[in-house]
This record gives C-alpha cells, sequence and structure tokens, in this order.
C-alpha cells in the first residue's frame, strides 16, 4: 500500500510548513492526483484519517483531492484523446504510437494552515 507513503510524505511537507509559518494547525492539504497515478482516492483518505490522528497540528486537516484526467496523444495523427476510455490505440486513426501527457502524476497543490 503505497498510499500511506504518500500520506506520510504529504504530512511531513504540511508540519514543515506550518512550522515554518508559525501556524497552530493545518486546516487542509490539496493533492492533485492523476487518473492513472496508480493511487487510489479511496485509500488515500482511508490513511489520511488515519495518520492526522496521530500529529499534533494536524488532527483536524482535511484532504481534498483533485483529479487531473489523464490524456494521451498519438505521435502519427497528432490528436489528443482521453486515456482511460481509449487506452493505448489512438481513436483517431488506430495507431499504438501513443504517449501520455498527463494524468499520471501527484502533485501537492495547497497546504491551508491556521
Amino acid at each position: 500500500m503505497h498510499e500511506l507513503g504518500i500520506v506520510f510524505h504529504v504530512i511531513g511537507m504540511a508540519e514543515k510548513a506550518a512550522a515554518e509559518n508559525r501556524a497552530e494547525q493545518v486546516a487542509s492539504v490539496t493533492l492533485k492526483l492523476g487518473e492513472v497515478s496508480g493511487a487510489i482516492p479511496r485509500e488515500l483518505t482511508s490513511c489520511w484519517d488515519w495518520a492526522v490522528k496521530r500529529t499534533e497540528r494536524m488532527k483536524e486537516a482535511r484532504l481534498i483531492i483533485e483529479t487531473i484526467p489523464a490524456l494521451t496523444v498519438c505521435q502519427d495523427c497528432g490528436q489528443n484523446y482521453p486515456t482511460v476510455p481509449q487506452g493505448k490505440i489512438c481513436p483517431h486513426c488506430g495507431s499504438a504510437r501513443t504517449c501520455l501527457t498527463q494524468g499520471n502524476e501527484i502533485e501537492l497543490k495547497e497546504i491551508a494552515i491556521t
């Protein structure tokens, strides 16, 4: 379960930001999660709910997840298309020469502190 590792890493970054800004509490953390990143949102949330209870500054912090849609570009016809419903084969020309352009990332977007 790599979701727990992700959560521990994000909590560490949020606690560091809170300490650097002399904040008493972290209110929320927003993650941008790629649709094909391999991380499961409900697992991240479950791990988050368990882990923040073991911190001082983040006991009530919410995890907000924004989904980044997976997009692929065809190297033959140049068309972009949504990856999840189509897969690796271009729906425009049938080529398998495609490349994922977004949707596999996990990004820390925002840490809200009080």
